[in-house]
């Protein structure tokens, strides 16, 4: 089981209140409307997207590497370290 399974239809709402916010942004680009309106809004998706991203990272730390860590199979929780941190990286750089 996923370590977000217990808040999937927390992230399914997020990201569909998300996918809304996209749509409009599309919708202001038809508008015309004011540049730095539209870069507002991109910057509000984006941080709702990353605010998706950082629950998942906490969620996959607290359920999927701790589960792993409490085992007795150490090179698996070495790889869902790797894993964990590999993701945060990709975040940091985006």
């Amino acid at each position: 089981m996923p370590g977000y399974e217990m808040s999937k239809k927390d992230y399914l709402a997020r990201l569909s209140r998300i996918e809304g916010q996209i749509r409009g942004l599309s919708r202001m680009i038809e508008a015309d409307t004011y540049c730095i309106d539209v870069l507002t809004q991109v910057s509000a998706a984006t941080k709702a997207l990353q605010s998706v991203a950082i629950g998942l990272v906490d969620e996959h730390i607290r359920h999927c590497v701790a589960d792993a860590a409490r085992g007795d199979d150490q090179g698996e929780a070495s790889r869902m370290i790797t894993e964990a941190t590999k993701a945060i990286e990709r975040l940091v750089k985006s």
